[in-house]
This record gives structure tokens, C-alpha cells and sequence, in this order.
């Protein structure tokens, strides 16, 4: 729940995950839509980012169209999990890292502009650790979009838009980068960012919408930190389904509402025989576990072996890097 928060940045937060406002002035459409005026938007998110609920405004790119990403896990000792957070975490690639109830425990995504550089960070990580690393490249995704109402009702996530690849081009890239990192927080943050690429401000914002249309931005809007608002029980949930199944299984599990993820990466025989993830989110354990519950009585889900994997710490939460800067000779 986020009834502790003002009216005002419960509408900030639970209002705008989605369906940013693509125009110039983005955070005066947001204030018509909460009674308020641009400048209180946007001193608003700035605390609420200061706060630590808000990673950013930007949007979440849909995995291995722009760069390279895999899901990836360590099997750390308990006395060394500080230490190998730590190595993982100097990557500029890893963006998400997290601590979870499992023998492979410290779990996280790591994102490249391509192929061979995520294969490099992940021997790089190797090579510090001395640990072996858990690749689990993606193969489908059912549901990505990450962005559920905060005032605890269960809702289905929209079916995502069918994905066009022939939208993209290379110049797109510094502009879907700049949205991983977050826009500005002043009145015309399109223009702001043109300025920085040598672009127009109606060509910024058109291209934001083609991405967008195109499926490869999953959404654009404020980017929650869930944890800090309140959803501190959130559980990886993988399923062993057999490959027969997997489509089906995938679809109703992503439909289920209070499930808020679900994917399926590739299968390891013998080392990871859990094909099919999802995420819920919670406040509570047993909020959680009463999705799951649910989720177990799907016809698509019968008979097959499951794991839950609680989060217990976030060590790190950041946009994907996809486009890599030049550098300046």
C-alpha cells in the first residue's frame, strides 16, 4: 500500500508507471491529470527520487532488441556474500543484483550493447569470483513490463505490443540509452535531451513513440523502487514445465493477476531445470504466497515442480545499458 504518501505522490507513483506523456512539456499533462501545477510535479518527483522510490523517468526496454542481456546467479558462501556483491556491482553492465532465498543466492542482470561484451563482463565476473556463473539467457517473454498498481489490487498487466524490429535504427540508440538512465526533471525534458544528442525536440519525441509502438520500450513513465514503498515480499517463482507446455503455461501464468513477471530463459539439464520465471510482488509473505496459490491451481501449471525464491536484500537497480558513448580522444 502507499496510503502513507500525500494524495499527490500516490498519483505520481500509481498513475504514470505507463503512458508517459510523449510533448514537450510532459510534467504539465501530468499536473492537468492531478489537479497541481508543473513546477509542484516536478519538485514532487524530484523528492519522491531523492526519497528513493522513484529510480527514474524513463522506460524499460525490452530484452536483446537494442543490446545483450542475460539473467545470470552465483552460488556465494554466506561470509563472502558482501564481498562478491561487491565485484558483481563494479560492473557498469549489471544492473539489477539481488540477494535471494536459494543455494544460488545472489542473483542478477547483466546488459550489454552486444553479444560479446556481455559474455566479457560475465568472465570478468567469473574471473574475480572464482565462482561459477549461472546463464540464463531469455527465450520468450510472456510478461515484461514490470509496472502494477501500488495500492495493492489485483490487476492483469496489458498484453504487450507485438514487437517490431525494423522500427530501430543505430541512431535510436544514444536516445533509448538516455531513457534507461532517466530523463531530466525540469519542463521540457525532450528538448533537454535533444540538445544533448544535436536533435530536435519533435524528432526526440517521435522516435520515443515509434520505439514505443513498436514494442521495444515495454513502457515509458516513472520507474518505482517497490521496495521502498512498501513491497518488501517479492518471490522468483520457476517452474519446471516441460517444453510442450511452455506456451501455454507462460500465458496464463503472465495473465494471473499479482503474478508481475514471467519469461521463460533457457534450460541448463541438470544444473537449472526451471525454464519458466515469474515474479510476484508483495507486502507481506503471505500476500505473496496467496498468488502463488493461485497460481498453482492454473490447469496449465498442474503437475509441475516450482521453486520459490524470496528476495532478502536489493544490492543494486539501475536502467539497462545498451548503448555504449564513444570516448573522447
Amino acid at each position: 500500500m502507499i496510503e502513507h504518501l500525500s494524495p499527490l505522490d500516490q498519483a505520481l507513483l500509481d498513475g504514470f508507471q505507463r503512458d508517459f506523456p510523449l510533448r514537450p512539456r510532459p510534467y504539465a499533462a501530468m499536473a492537468q491529470n492531478v489537479d497541481t501545477t508543473e513546477a509542484d510535479t516536478i519538485d514532487r518527483l524530484r523528492v519522491l527520487q531523492a526519497a528513493g522510490m522513484i529510480s527514474r523517468i524513463g522506460a524499460t526496454v525490452r530484452p536483446n532488441t537494442v543490446g545483450a542481456s542475460t539473467l545470470a546467479a552465483l552460488s556465494v558462501p554466506a561470509a563472502r556474500i558482501e564481498a562478491v556483491a561487491e565485484l558483481v556491482n563494479t560492473e557498469h553492465g549489471v544492473n539489477h543484483s539481488y540477494l535471494r532465498e536459494h543455494d544460488w543466492n545472489l542473483w542478477f542482470v547483466a546488459t550489454a550493447p552486444d553479444a560479446k561484451s556481455l559474455a566479457a563482463c560475465l568472465a570478468r565476473i567469473k574471473a574475480s569470483t572464482g565462482l561459477t556463473v549461472l546463464d540464463l539467457p531469455l527465450r520468450r517473454a510472456f510478461n515484461i513490463d514490470l509496472g502494477f498498481s501500488l495500492n495493492g489490487a489485483k490487476v492483469r498487466t496489458p498484453v504487450a505490443k507485438p514487437l517490431d524490429l525494423s522500427v530501430l535504427c543505430d541512431a535510436d540508440r544514444p536516445i533509448i540509452q538516455a531513457l534507461s538512465d532517466g530523463l531530466a526533471l525540469v519542463a521540457r525534458p525532450f528538448n533537454a535531451l535533444a540538445d544533448q544528442l544535436s536533435r530536435t525536440e519533435a524528432d526526440v519525441i517521435a522516435r520515443i513513440k515509434a520505439l514505443s509502438d513498436a514494442g521495444i520500450l515495454t513502457r515509458v513513465g516513472v520507474i518505482v523502487r517497490h521496495r521502498t514503498i512498501g513491497w518488501h515480499s517479492n518471490a522468483m517463482v520457476v517452474w519446471d514445465v516441460p517444453e510442450n507446455q511452455i506456451t501455454a503455461a507462460g500465458t496464463a501464468l503472465a495473465r494471473h493477476p499479482g503474478v508481475t513477471l514471467c519469461y521463460e530463459r533457457q534450460r541448463l539439464a541438470g544444473l537449472w531445470d526451471y525454464p519458466l520465471f515469474s515474479m510476484i510482488h508483495g507486502q507481506s509473505r503471505a500476500q505473496a504466497l496467496a498468488v502463488l496459490n493461485g497460481a498453482l491451481a492454473l490447469p496449465e501449471l498442474a503437475g509441475c515442480a516450482h521453486q520459490v525464491l524470496f528476495s532478502q536484500r536489493c544490492f543494486k537497480q539501475k536502467g539497462a545499458v545498451v548503448h555504449q558513448k564513444e570516448a573522447v580522444a
